[in-house]
């Protein structure tokens, strides 16, 4: 008989707990990015460790919206939450590599300022979570797993995944079933590395397609060869960093 989605709460609930336990540490945090992934974590975290809980809202050159629903995700859970704005940071470290660069080519612009940004906030998250003696949770999902849409380093750096095992449409069930706000359900799902970006327009391919994937139901050619694609190329995202044969 499956499990009601309570009852795989529950079971998630209890594993976070346990982390915490064998880990030393106190509690967990997580990234409020606005985005659905995040805000199922919030809840989840929330519930976990209704006192050693935390949300951090990181603004980086970012929309708005991303800050307000992040904000409106942490007060409907009843999360505690820090911001800490990195735009200036940003800003001044990627000065700093175009200087130190300027003689080179440059082709990647848009994907080292995306990137920085996310690296910029795990080194923001692991900062506090140090100082609290807090674990770092991440927010990838099978989906994103299973593509590498992550960056390496960036959001893919964290201690735990509590919804690895969850397809982005379990994810929306999820959100709606914890009482997430319908501002954050109702986006388009984005990383937010920069403005109109949007997950699928830069997959290439559908979370609907690469759940159905996941789940062993069809999906076209097109689509089972990019899923493929994605899968290989971001192999190296998966494992630890390769080192010679042993001497």
């Amino acid at each position: 008989m499956s499990k009601t989605i309570d009852q795989k709460i529950d079971h998630v609930v209890t594993w976070l707990q346990e982390q915490v336990k064998v880990s030393g540490t106190k509690g967990i945090l997580v990234g409020l990015s606005g985005g659905i992934d995040s805000s199922v974590v919030a809840n989840l975290l929330k519930k976990a460790f209704p006192e050693n809980s935390l949300g951090v809202i990181l603004p980086c050159k970012s929309n708005d919206k991303d800050k307000a629903d992040g904000t409106a995700v942490a007060l409907a859970a009843d999360l505690a939450y820090v911001e800490v704005d990195l735009t200036e940071t940003h800003e001044g470290l990627l000065k700093n590599i175009q200087d130190a660069v300027k003689d080179l080519t440059t082709t990647n612009h848009q994907l080292t300022d995306a990137n920085l940004r996310a690296r910029l906030r795990m080194s923001t998250l692991y900062g506090i979570a140090n100082n609290m003696g807090y674990l770092v949770a991440g927010t990838d999902n099978a989906a994103e797993l299973l593509t590498g849409y992550f960056t390496k380093y960036g959001d893919g750096g964290v201690d735990i995944l509590p919804l690895a095992h969850l397809t982005k449409r379990e994810v929306f069930e999820w959100a709606k079933h914890l009482g997430v706000p319908q501002s954050v359900i109702d986006r388009k799902p984005s990383a937010g590395l920069w403005e109109g970006q949007t997950d699928e327009d830069e997959m290439g391919v559908t979370y609907d397609a690469i759940d159905n994937y996941i789940e062993g139901k069809p999906v076209s050619e097109e689509d089972k060869i990019t899923i493929e694609r994605m899968h290989t190329r971001t192999e190296h995202k998966r494992v630890m960093p390769p080192a010679p044969p042993a001497f």
